[in-house]
């Protein structure tokens, strides 16, 4: 039989609606958000926090021995504020269909590269 001490853990809601949806992943010790205790906290990016991401993870998760399923939201609304670590340009890019809020509820935007425009002098190009 498998024993082990209690662990507490805070729980912060990052949910600015009750409406998302995830589907299940498998996540291991690699992953950069893990602590030292091998937890990894809710909603940390997965894979990571950078173009590669496709959700959050929606429980905290502990892996110290070893692989477990977790659940990533995929689509949703989300306290940007209350993550783990705030949500980089590339990520924010990738994850489509997740929403990030400010605390008071207003939409957080991504910064959009500008493109230059070719400026014509007339005439057909």
């Amino acid at each position: 039989m498998f024993t082990r001490d209690k662990k507490n853990f805070d729980v912060i809601n990052f949910l600015q609606s009750q409406h998302f949806i995830s589907f299940t992943h498998q996540i291991d010790a690699t992953h950069p958000n893990k602590n030292e205790d091998g937890i990894i906290p809710a909603g940390s990016f997965y894979p990571k926090n950078d173009a590669t991401a496709i959700g959050l993870t929606i429980n905290d998760v502990d892996v110290s021995k070893g692989e477990q399923p977790i659940g990533v939201i995929v689509e949703g609304y989300i306290l940007e504020e209350r993550l783990p670590e705030s949500p980089t340009p590339e990520a924010k890019a990738a994850l489509t269909g997740i929403k990030f809020y400010s605390e008071n509820n207003q939409p957080s935007t991504v910064a959009k590269a500008t493109k230059s425009k070719k400026e014509t002098t007339g005439g057909n190009a």
